[in-house]
C-alpha cells in the first residue's frame, strides 16, 4: 500500500508517522455494507494529534495505559514516549499495522491487539490501566452506549478527543463523570 510521511509535533515528540494518501480510496462497499465499516483509522485526525499532545504531557514512567480505536497510532506512541506502557487496540488490522509500523519509525514498543468494544474481556482482564485514550471514536450515536459502558470497566481515568460532535456531548452526560477541559478539545475525564 503506498504511504505519504507526514511530522507531527506531540508536546516535546515530533513524531513520524505514515498514512495512506487517501482513506476514500480504502472503503470497501462489502465491510460497509455488512458493518458500516469506513477505514477512519487511515485519516491524520486534528483529534488525534491533540490527543497526543495532552498524552504527551500526563502520562508518567510506568503507567499503564490502554487506547481505543488507535487509528495511526499517534497518541499510543506520545504515551509510550513518555515512558508510558501502551496497548493500542483498533478494530481495524489495517490500523494494527500501520500503529506498528509507525511505533517503529518512531523507536518506541508498545503492544497492539484487535478488539471491539462489544468483545472486551482481553482489555477487561487486564485491568485497571492507569489511562484510557481514545480520540474522535464519538462520530457515530452508535458508539456512546459500548464505550461508556466499556469505560469504567477498564479505568478510572482517561483522557478523550473529540471536536465537539453531538455523540460526544451524549457520551459526556451518560458517562457522568468529572470532566476537565484541555487544549483542542481533549477532555481529562474522571470518576
Amino acid at each position: 500500500m503506498e504511504r505519504v510521511e507526514t511530522s507531527v509535533e506531540a508536546g516535546p515528540y515530533r513524531l513520524s508517522i505514515v498514512r495512506p494518501p487517501d482513506a476514500a480510496e480504502l472503503i470497501d462497499e462489502d465491510a460497509f455494507a455488512e458493518n458500516e465499516f469506513l477505514p477512519y483509522w487511515a485519516e491524520l485526525w486534528p483529534s488525534g494529534v491533540a490527543l497526543a499532545r495532552a498524552a504527551a504531557g500526563l502520562v508518567t514512567p510506568g503507567e499503564r495505559v490502554v487506547e481505543l480505536g488507535c487509528g495511526l497510532g499517534v497518541a499510543s506512541i506520545a504515551a509510550a514516549l513518555s515512558g508510558g506502557q501502551v496497548l493500542a487496540t483498533d478494530w481495524s488490522t489495517e490500523a494494527l499495522d500501520f500503529t506498528r509500523e509507525n511505533a517503529a519509525r518512531n523507536g518506541v514498543l508498545l503492544e497492539t491487539a484487535l478488539v471491539a468494544w462489544t468483545e472486551p474481556d482481553e482489555l477487561v482482564a487486564r485491568a485497571p490501566w492507569d489511562w484510557v485514550l481514545a480520540a474522535d471514536v464519538l462520530y457515530e450515536n452508535r458508539n456512546v452506549e459500548p464505550l461508556a459502558a466499556l469505560l469504567p470497566r477498564l479505568s478510572d481515568r482517561a483522557l478523550i478527543a473529540d471536536p465537539g460532535r453531538p455523540a460526544a456531548k451524549t457520551f459526556f452526560d451518560t458517562l457522568g463523570w468529572e470532566t476537565r477541559g484541555l487544549d483542542g478539545g481533549v477532555k481529562e475525564v474522571r470518576r
